[in-house]
């Protein structure tokens, strides 16, 4: 071979070298292991294995499970159990766990992700398995552990799809249509193809971002859309005469626990009268969900007393009115505006500190989706002038909430316990003295019975005078026999 001819040879084949070494290493930053040998982490494997968008590169798995062990999964070595998990993770280059086991608990949640993160790798999640079945899991799907994932608290599927064709060719109107119930409603509600989808909210940009979010082309003059206000009966009643909707979901309300303690004025004039302005618009709709809380069981803040009289006087319209009319009862929702959630991100994000009532004060939690599940659910299977409540699991430790938010950042953030604030419970409940907890249709769902409440008895209630008196009128409302102003 000529020397000339013998140098390029040379200049290349290093040249070469030097690339394969370069792609070797890029390889290995992107190397992952999985957590989870099962049917998550199955579909999980399946799609990086045959999606071309995904960059990284399996290269073992781990499983609890000693049976699966020593196996391959297409074609991909499961390599030991948690126990195993550093050890995996340098032996193999690893720079990312990927968890991958559909409904764990916050235990082994937790358990992993402190063993991945000790050995100096990137702990990710993927979406739940009903989201996976939905469409093959991508690149973008992967995500960051949340507080929800350490605490334990997995998703319902209540059987949406198979109950929401009532939805289908009706004119379906959401108020609340800007909040975070309510967005989410529009948006399932929006899956089933209904004639027309009324969005009503006071809100303009929240009502506009829920909109853009079904239908980014939309435009502010899009009929979808109404800015409107609860207390204005008039307005209400026009949109009800032109619209025509034929299904009502009762969205809107003010939910500030504190900040109702301090002017149940307001909570009086939105939750009570306008829920009663929506209801007296209504009449003729086949179907109206009013959505409650669990505050409304037992209430002994002005928020849950103002919901509760909703309840009532849901259930009084109901024999009235030949359409069905019933309540939805949940309780907090992960992330929604105004949670613990949002409220811990933004003083974490400050330096803290973490403010908690009360070391042993626990909430119900569930997320935004299985409460818009609900919803639905309640439209289908729920009986004129009841209640239905979810099977939410066990109550959880706002303290507990604190602590694992913390221990997400790299800095350490005080908490401080401030004490329970007026009219805050120190454990909530899901059913009142007297409700009997019957489910004959779910085995999630729990239908309870309501006495009704006439808008005779809320009319002889101010809501502008004393503060302190307007409270009392709540708490009055909420213990009125059934009908005292039945005709009015």
């Amino acid at each position: 071979m000529p020397p000339i001819y013998a140098a390029i040879a040379l200049a290349f084949g290093v040249r070469f070298v030097r690339s394969r070494r370069r792609r070797r290493h890029r390889r290995s930053d992107d190397r992952v292991v999985l957590f989870g040998a099962g049917r998550a982490g199955t579909l999980l494997l399946r799609s990086m294995l045959t999606d071309p968008d995904w960059r990284c590169r399996p290269v073992g798995l781990l499983d609890d499970d000693p049976g699966k062990h020593r196996r391959r999964l297409h074609g991909v070595p499961i390599l030991g159990g948690r126990d195993d998990i550093g050890t995996v993770l340098r032996r193999t280059h690893a720079g990312t766990l990927i968890f991958a086991v559909a409904n764990a608990g916050a235990d082994l949640v937790r358990d992993v992700r402190e063993r991945t993160v000790a050995a100096g790798a990137e702990f990710k999640v993927v979406p739940s398995v009903t989201e996976l079945l939905d469409h093959p899991v991508a690149v973008d799907d992967i995500r960051d552990v949340q507080v929800a994932d350490l605490l334990g608290r997995h998703q319902i599927d209540t059987g949406l799809d198979g109950v929401a064709g009532f939805l289908t060719g009706r004119r379906v109107l959401v108020t609340g249509a800007g909040g975070s119930i309510g967005s989410e409603l529009c948006r399932q509600i929006h899956r089933f193809h209904p004639a027309e989808l009324i969005m009503l909210d006071r809100d303009e940009s929240a009502l506009q971002a829920t909109q853009l979010s079904i239908d980014a082309r939309a435009g502010i003059d899009d009929p979808s859309i109404v800015l409107a206000d609860l207390r204005d009966a008039a307005h209400l009643r026009q949109i009800f005469h032109s619209r025509r909707p034929e299904v009502v979901f009762h969205a809107a309300a003010l939910k500030h626990l504190a900040l109702l303690q301090r002017f149940p004025g307001e909570a009086f004039k939105t939750n009570v009268l306008g829920t009663l302005n929506m209801l007296a618009a209504a009449e003729g709709v086949q179907r109206f969900v009013n959505i409650s809380t669990d505050k409304a069981a037992d209430p002994t803040s002005v928020l849950g007393y103002s919901k509760r009289v909703t309840e009532r006087l849901t259930a009084w319209t109901a024999g009235r009115h030949p359409g069905t009319f019933l309540s939805v009862r949940f309780g907090n929702v992960l992330g929604s505006r105004g949670s613990v959630f949002t409220t811990f991100t933004a003083q974490i994000a400050d330096g803290g500190p973490v403010t908690v009532t009360h070391p042993d004060v626990t909430r119900y939690f569930m997320t935004v989706q299985e409460a818009v599940h609900l919803v639905v659910q309640a439209a289908a299977i729920g009986r004129d002038g009841e209640a239905l409540v979810l099977d939410m699991g066990e109550p959880v430790r706002i303290a507990e909430v604190a602590r694992q938010m913390v221990e997400l950042r790299p800095h350490p953030v005080d908490i401080r316990y401030t004490g329970l604030r007026p009219g805050e419970k120190l454990t909530e409940t899901l059913f009142g003295a007297g409700e009997v907890d019957t489910r004959p249709f779910h085995p999630l769902i729990s239908h309870v019975e309501v006495p009704a409440l006439s808008a005779a008895d809320v009319a002889r209630y101010d809501p502008d005078g004393a503060p302190e008196n307007t409270a009392a009128g709540l708490a009055e409302l909420c213990a009125l026999p059934s009908l005292t102003g039945a005709g009015g």
